[in-house]
């Protein structure tokens, strides 16, 4: 379909003051991105005729169409002053020609503050369509005169997941058509990492794509859940978004705190089919989505794959692999360590025995074995039994107490960040540890483990497989948020999530990415590893998100192996011990 005939289709009913199309039928990453190539040849050869021949005129009509269709595109916000000065002529002349499109209906104003005085310019739906054929025109010119080569013919209609064009990166995010109308603004509750607090860092530019200020309250995890909570009691929610982690979905539904998608929005608007599997099933409670992947991070084991090349070591693909090669790089007398974990006591050691438990082949809960792991998509109508006091159980308790040995001294207080931190800093070989995490060493000039660190899925116990257990957090909308803001709601849950948006996180120091899409973008590719090896272990389903079953009981249950098996840590119980207790405890959970 050409880029006219597609905005053609999707023609909003005009009304006065929404010239373009409306945002619930968006132009498509295919059509923008054919848009923005032939705006790239457009100045080049303006440029190279100005060159050329001294005695050509500067057109200014089409010096700002030209830019004033790259910035709609790109959602960068234009003034008077800016179109004005990339028309190319004197400021008088080119505040006439600006005029003289603006009375030919080629060019919208829309107020910047509630009394009109400062406007930003827009194309309108008219100058859209035209550039659309006029765009289409020079593509047929093009080919009929040079010819398409073989490549470009047989990708010009491919699709990877459905939401990107073969052989194209993925462009800017570009403004929506309507702008926001939420009375204060968008609020956002979020997690306290990495990929959020680039959000926070780029909002001026995304309160230019939704034309509304942007308020976004950052915690840590465990404040966020409280929070969350807190907010749910309310009878009007703070907040129009709230990020949810993954494990908490069944908890918060069961107690009504999030409006399930699918009554609110056409979820296909979301391109389902482009997001990993493993986050995109995790978002779901009872098969209904509550909300929208925003990061999909899984656990791996960072290693340092100059320090196996020089010991002359495979990558650690078992957990015997990791204990030699954390005992061969363990060297306390000169600051260097083995391996770090999650050890810190309560919610940060619960994941990890939870995740380590599935390296060794055994889900938390005796789910339904299918291919390619356990089934966790009917969470709501099971009966669960806690399967802790196993002996895969037994296998992982025992399998942490040996990577203890090999730990740095305060392993015992190290979670999420501390984990990683010494690591980036060159003094520990391995470590467990999210995606979202690598921009400690990736984007640090000084980290030794810049460059040099390989990713692999959790290694894998004698009866066990390799896994990737999915971390992250959807976007939700709150069940007590009012009606009149729904809408809007969605219109941002939409633009956050987009190929578009993801891809300016990652480009800003993100390394998470939910879509396929954007971990198959060839500048994402470019900036790190990590999105080439999430992809491969998303298509050999190793990246799974059973390891932490979103049952409402979770967060309980998640505590209780955090507090027993520390006791294990310290000496002050056996394995078995800790086993039975943590078995005992969450059965209690669970009957009550």
């Amino acid at each position: 379909m050409s880029a006219l005939a597609e905005i053609r289709e999707h023609e909003p009913e005009l009304r006065p003051n929404a010239h373009l199309p409306r945002q619930d039928h968006p132009v498509s990453p295919r059509t923008r991105a054919e848009l923005l190539e032939i705006l790239a040849f457009l100045e080049a050869f303006e440029l190279e005729t100005e060159t050329a021949l001294e005695l050509s005129t500067t057109d200014p009509y089409f010096k700002m169409a030209t830019y004033l269709m790259r910035t709609h595109l790109e959602a960068t916000a234009v003034t008077p002053s800016s179109l004005t000065a990339a028309a190319g002529v004197p400021h008088a002349t080119a505040l006439r020609r600006l005029n003289e499109m603006i009375a030919a209906g080629l060019v919208e104003q829309r107020p910047r503050t509630r009394t009109g005085k400062s406007f930003t310019l827009h194309p309108s739906l008219r100058l859209i369509e035209d550039w659309a054929k006029m765009s289409d025109r020079i593509r047929r010119l093009s080919i009929n005169t040079f010819g398409a080569s073989n490549a470009e013919a047989e990708t010009r209609d491919y699709y990877f997941g459905g939401s990107y064009m073969g052989g194209h990166s993925i462009q800017p995010p570009s403004v929506l058509s309507e702008p926001l109308t939420l009375a204060g603004g968008l609020r956002i509750l979020v997690h306290g990492d990495p990929t959020f607090m680039v959000m926070d860092t780029l909002k001026r530019q995304f309160e230019q794509v939704v034309g509304a200020k942007i308020s976004q309250r950052a915690f840590s995890i465990d404040r966020l859940h409280e929070e969350a909570r807190r907010n749910a009691q309310r009878k009007t929610s703070r907040y129009d978004i709230i990020a949810v982690d993954l494990p908490w979905i069944g908890e918060f539904v069961e107690n009504n705190m999030l409006q399930p998608l699918d009554e609110i929005m056409d979820t296909d608007r979301l391109d389902p089919g482009d997001f990993h599997t493993a986050g995109w099933q995790a978002a779901h409670w009872g098969g209904r989505p509550y909300g929208v992947p925003s990061q999909t991070t899984p656990e791996l084991l960072f290693y340092r794959r100059d320090l196996f090349a020089q010991a002359g070591l495979e990558p650690p693909t078992t957990t015997d692999a990791v204990l030699r090669a954390a005992r061969e790089f363990h060297d306390p007398a000169h600051g260097r360590y083995g391996i770090a974990w999650n050890a810190a006591r309560g919610t940060a050691l619960g994941h990890q025995f939870m995740m380590t438990l599935a390296g060794f082949g055994q889900p938390v809960f005796n789910l339904r074995e299918i291919a390619g792991g356990f089934d966790a998509r009917h969470l709501d109508s099971e009966t669960l039994r806690p399967t802790i006091d196993t002996p895969a159980g037994l296998e992982a308790a025992e399998y942490l107490l040996a990577l203890a040995q090999y730990s740095p001294p305060d392993i015992l207080s190290m979670s999420w960040y501390e984990r990683v931190r010494p690591y980036a800093a060159g003094k520990i070989a391995m470590a467990y540890g999210y995606t979202l995490l690598a921009p400690y060493f990736e984007l640090d000039p000084t980290s030794p483990a810049r460059s040099q660190t390989g990713y692999l899925p959790h290694p894998a116990g004698p009866h066990g497989a390799p896994i990737a257990p999915v971390g992250g957090y959807v976007l939700s909308i709150p069940t007590n948020l009012p009606e009149e803001r729904r809408r809007d709601a969605v219109e941002a849950l939409v633009a956050f999530t987009s190929p578009e948006a993801q891809k300016l996180y990652v480009q800003n120091g993100s390394r998470t990415s939910p879509r396929y899409s954007v971990g198959a973008d060839p500048e994402v590719r470019g900036l790190s590893p990590i999105f080439e090896a999430v992809d491969g272990m998303s298509w050999r389903d190793e990246l799974q998100f059973w390891p932490r079953p979103p049952v409402p009981q979770i967060g309980d249950i998640i505590e209780i192996c955090g507090q027993e098996f520390h006791d294990m840590l310290r000496g002050i119980a056996t394995p078995r011990e800790a086993l039975q207790r943590a078995q005992a405890r969450t059965e209690d959970v669970m009957r009550n």
